[in-house]
């Protein structure tokens, strides 16, 4: 059985590695902070990542049938003129969701 002071070093050591892990991306994040370029991608990523999302979610669900693909574009549709009319991204993605599921259940 190993002694006491052998179990307190690898607590110690693992608290040690553990805490430095979680403490280096603040610390190599500190000079990015004012940079021009994580500026710029601060602002314009979050877009173009939903838009990547987007298009990779309707390239894969797009169904094999003719009323499926209607179905896509109707609840796609939903979702974008709520959200232009309301500006609420929850509520759209909501009703965006609950009307392809709803068409989907009853004309699938």
């Amino acid at each position: 059985m190993p002694d006491n002071g052998y179990i307190a070093l690898l607590v110690a050591v693992s608290a040690g590695i553990t805490w430095a892990l979680r403490a280096l991306p603040f610390a190599v994040l500190v000079p990015l902070r004012d940079s021009v370029v994580v500026k710029y991608l601060s602002i314009h990523m979050p877009v173009g990542v939903m838009a990547i999302l987007a298009i990779y979610t309707l390239t894969t669900v797009a169904g094999d049938t003719t009323g499926q693909l209607l179905w896509l574009i109707v609840a796609v549709a939903t979702t974008a003129v709520l959200h232009v009319w309301r500006g609420q991204a929850l509520l759209s993605i909501l009703v965006g969701t609950a009307t392809y599921v709803t068409l989907m259940s009853v004309w699938g």
